[in-house]
C-alpha cells in the first residue's frame, strides 16, 4: 500500500518536513514536504493526495483548516495531525473532525509510518467492501422495489455516493426522498460520519439561519448560550436539506455563499468556519419554474438530480412493500394477530392511485395491523380509499340533502382518510378545531 502512495506533510520549521519526507520516502512513499501552510492548503485543495500528515498549529492556516478542506476534496485521504503536548486538547478536537490520530511531539519515524500504514490499510479494506456489495448486485435495504425504476434508482444512487457533489432529489411527497438522501450517505466514504437532516418548510427564517449555521451567546433575545448548529453537526457527513423549495430568497442567498465558498458565520459571529459537509437536499417542486427559487442556487445543488417515481408509476413493487410495511408495523405492535392482507384488500389497494405515495401505504398497512382481527387482514381492515381514476365515495344515494350535512359527510370522510387524527383533519380542511367538531355533531332529529 506504500509504494507510490503520495503523502504530503506539512510543518512550518522546513527542517522537520523535509526529515520526516525522507524518512517516507525511504519507506516507499511517494512524499512530498512542504512548509508554507498557504502553498500547503493550495496543494491539498487540489485533490491529488493519499494521505495527509499535518502540523497543528501554524502560521497562515492551522492544520485544522487543512483537515477540513482535506476531507471536503478527498474524504477518504487519513489525515494524521502532529501537535505539541500542549495542545493535545485541540489535537482530540481534529480527531472528532475526522482525523485519523494525533501524534505528540517528539515522536519517531517508526511511529509516523506504522499509524500511517494503519490509516492506509483500513481505507483499502472500506474500498474493498464496497466494491464486493456492488459486486454482489444487493439491493440497498433502505429502498424497497424491485421495479425497473427502482432499479435506476439503486443504480443511481450507487454511481453517485461517492461522487462528493451536490444531490437534488426529486418526487412527489411521500415517495422515499429522506430515504434515498440517507442511503446516499450510507454508500458515500463519509458513511462513518453524521446524517443530519433538516425540514426547511418546519421552521421560520430567524430559527432555521441559526439552526443552520449556530449561534453566539447574545446574537438575539433569548440565545442565553452559544450553540453550534447542523453545518457544525454534520461534520464530515451529510446535511440533508429536506423541502429545500420552501426557503425564502434571504435564507437562499446564505445558503449558496455556503456552497461556494465551503464556509459560514454561526449567528452574530465574525470569524468564519469551514463546513467540510456533503450537501443533499429534496423537494416536491419544479424549481426551474419557480419564480421565488434563486437560479443559482439551483444550480448548485442540481449538479446532479435524482428523481423518484410516484407509487402509481410501479404497481408492481405494491406486494413487496405491502409485505415490508406488515413486517415493520408487526415489529411496533408486536400483540396483532395480522401476518397478511387477503386477496381482496390486496385488490383495493392496486385499485387505489396512491396520491400519498409510499408514506400513505405505510400508513393503510400499519391501520390493518392495528385493526385486523386474525392473520389475515381483508378489506374492512383498511379506510375508504379512491379507486384509480375515480373519486371519492361519499354515499349521497339519490337523495338531495342540505348543505350542513353534505360539509358533515365530506368532514366525516377526510377525518376517515386522515386515520382519525383531527390536527391533520383540521389542516388539510383549512379549519380550526372548534369549527371541525362542530361540523362532526349528528344532524339534530
Amino acid at each position: 500500500m506504500t509504494r507510490g502512495t503520495r503523502v504530503l506533510v506539512v510543518d512550518d520549521k522546513a527542517e522537520l518536513a523535509a526529515a520526516l519526507a525522507d524518512e517516507l520516502r525511504a519507506r516507499g512513499f511517494d512524499a512530498v514536504a512542504l512548509s508554507d501552510a498557504v502553498g500547503a492548503l493550495a496543494e491539498v485543495s487540489r485533490g491529488v493526495h493519499d494521505a495527509l500528515v499535518t502540523d497543528l498549529r501554524m502560521p497562515g492556516h492551522d492544520g485544522l483548516e487543512l483537515l477540513a478542506e482535506s476531507r471536503r476534496v478527498a474524504p477518504e485521504a487519513p489525515v494524521l495531525i502532529m501537535t505539541a503536548f500542549s495542545a493535545v486538547d485541540t489535537a482530540v478536537e481534529a480527531i472528532r473532525r475526522g482525523a485519523h490520530h494525533y501524534l505528540t511531539k517528539p515522536f519517531g519515524s517508526d511511529e509516523l509510518a506504522l499509524f500511517l500504514e494503519r490509516a492506509l490499510d483500513e481505507v483499502k479494506v472500506r474500498r474493498e467492501s464496497r466494491a464486493l456489495t456492488r459486486s454482489l448486485g444487493a439491493s440497498l435495504p433502505s429502498i424497497v422495489g424491485r421495479s425497473a425504476a427502482m432499479q435506476e434508482v439503486v443504480q443511481l444512487v450507487r454511481r453517485l455516493a461517492d461522487a462528493e457533489v451536490p444531490v437534488l432529489i426529486l418526487g412527489e411527497t411521500g415517495t422515499g426522498k429522506g430515504l434515498v438522501a440517507r442511503a446516499l450517505h450510507a454508500e458515500s466514504r463519509r458513511a462513518a460520519r453524521p446524517f443530519v437532516s433538516v425540514n426547511c418548510a418546519a421552521l421560520p427564517e430567524p430559527l432555521l439561519e441559526s439552526e443552520l449555521f449556530g449561534h453566539a451567546r447574545g446574537s438575539f433575545t433569548g440565545a442565553t448560550s452559544s450553540r453550534s448548529g447542523l453545518f457544525a453537526s454534520a461534520e464530515g457527513g451529510t446535511l440533508f436539506l429536506d423541502e429545500v423549495g420552501e426557503l425564502s430568497l434571504a435564507m437562499q442567498a446564505k445558503l449558496l455563499a455556503v456552497l461556494e465558498t465551503g464556509r459560514y458565520r454561526a449567528v452574530g459571529e465574525d470569524r468564519e468556519r469551514v463546513a467540510d459537509v456533503r450537501v443533499i437536499s429534496a423537494t416536491h417542486r419544479d424549481l426551474s419554474r419557480t419564480e421565488a427559487f434563486r437560479p443559482d442556487l439551483r444550480y448548485r445543488l442540481e449538479v446532479v438530480s435524482l428523481e423518484l417515481p410516484p407509487l402509481r408509476a410501479r404497481p408492481g413493487d405494491l406486494p413487496q412493500l405491502v409485505e415490508h410495511f406488515l413486517e415493520s408495523s408487526r415489529e411496533r405492535h408486536p400483540a396483532s394477530p395480522v401476518r397478511r392482507l387477503s386477496a381482496s384488500a390486496m385488490a383495493v389497494l392496486a385499485a387505489h392511485d396512491w396520491p400519498g405515495n409510499v408514506r400513505e401505504l405505510q400508513h393503510v398497512v400499519e391501520r390493518a395491523v392495528i385493526l385486523g382481527g386474525q392473520e389475515e387482514a381483508g378489506p374492512d381492515a383498511l379506510p375508504r380509499l379512491v379507486p384509480s381514476g375515480g373519486s371519492p365515495r361519499t354515499d349521497f344515494g339519490d337523495t338531495l340533502v342540505p348543505m350542513r350535512e353534505l360539509q358533515r359527510r365530506y368532514a366525516a370522510f377526510v377525518l376517515e382518510r386522515c386515520e382519525g387524527h383531527k390536527r391533520r383533519t383540521c389542516e388539510t380542511l383549512d379549519l380550526d378545531l372548534k369549527t371541525l367538531n362542530r361540523l362532526l355533531e349528528p344532524p339534530v332529529t
